[in-house]
């Protein structure tokens, strides 16, 4: 049988673009494993991804609006298929490394906690040295779930957050992808839930994109391929990214930090700062006290909205004396599993 993964990595080399990153030419994994007759290494990655424990609890974590009444609000799990989408399609017309963009766009968010940026900004006050999603996402890929990824997607997972600075071209992508799918998709859900109307954005960035959704859209990721064909570094162009931060600005101030969609957020904040402290409190006769802000910091954030507010009622809301039953064998097992 031919060997499709020597051919599609010849492909690679004969078809993308000079700057591509080329699974050939991969800085490897930790551990070195078998070669695949199909897969390349990032395919590969890409496929680990989405077989992992994590990826699928992102289905029953916040994106913005906490348990939505209607299943058409989007959750973390789409919004990281909406990322991917979008990356792939700026990948594609770039002629960069469509396997990588994947790999790293479903693996961007493995690490967010339950309840949005509300839970990683508990976490954050709470942790020792502060919790950032990137770095969660990370710790999952290397060692809570130990999927053994190419130094590259692991890179582009770390970087996927703004300021920081991507090694490949496909993570810099995703980097700008991330921002163009909760910008774009926020609004339509803000919408949606009848928050605001297309005609509350900016006068300005209405006039430049135009109010429709897909135009929006489409501008956005035409700046990019547009600033960044056969260059080294991808971009957005000047005035399209003054915009787009414009557009954001005004989300971070209408959305995202006050508004109906964030009322809620003051009793999330409550569930997971007591769940932290009761974890803790938990863990103090059972292991050494310089691992328990770790393992208490993986346990929640790896925590489903839902399985964090079962939970809380579990611990801290009375329930008739038949059916109390607190388990707290789950952060148990996560002791015996990982390396403390």
């Amino acid at each position: 049988m031919e060997n499709i993964r020597e051919r599609t990595e010849q492909l690679e080399i004969d078809y993308l673009s000079e700057f591509a990153t080329k699974s050939r030419f991969t800085k490897g994994r930790k551990r070195e494993i078998e070669q695949c007759n199909i897969r390349t290494d990032f395919q590969r990655d890409r496929d680990k991804i989405v077989h992992c424990k994590s990826f699928r609890r992102l289905k029953h974590k916040t994106q913005v609006f906490l348990s939505p009444f209607d299943d058409h609000f989007r959750t973390r799990l789409t919004h990281t298929l909406e990322v991917a989408q979008i990356a792939r399609t700026i990948s594609r017309a770039l002629r960069l490394n469509e396997d990588l963009t994947e790999a790293i766009s479903l693996g961007h968010d493995l690490g967010h906690t339950p309840f949005g940026h509300c839970g990683e900004g508990v976490l954050n006050r709470l942790v020792k040295g502060g919790f950032r999603h990137n770095e969660q996402s990370v710790r999952v890929v290397e060692v809570l779930e130990d999927l053994n990824l190419c130094q590259e997607t692991i890179d582009g997972i770390y970087t996927h957050s703004w300021g920081l600075s991507p090694k490949s071209p496909e993570a810099k992508v995703v980097q700008y992808a991330d921002k163009i799918a909760y910008i774009n998709h926020d609004i339509d859900d803000s919408i949606r839930a009848g928050m605001i109307t297309e005609n509350d954005l900016p006068k300005d960035c209405q006039e430049y994109f135009s109010s429709n959704k897909s135009k929006r859209l489409t501008k956005m990721i035409t700046s990019i391929i547009e600033n960044s064909m056969n260059k080294p570094e991808v971009s957005m162009g000047e005035e399209c990214k003054e915009h787009t931060i414009l557009l954001r600005e005004w989300m971070f101030k209408n959305i995202y930090i006050d508004s109906p969609a964030k009322k809620e957020e003051k009793k999330t904040a409550i569930m997971v700062e007591e769940l932290y402290k009761h974890y803790c409190k938990f863990l103090s006769d059972k292991v050494e006290p310089e691992k328990i802000d770790r393992i208490v910091t993986d346990y929640i954030s790896g925590m489903t909205d839902q399985f964090a507010t079962e939970k809380f009622k579990e611990i801290f809301i009375p329930q008739p004396m038949h059916s109390i039953v607190i388990n707290d064998g789950a952060i148990l097992k996560l002791i015996n599993t990982v390396k403390y």
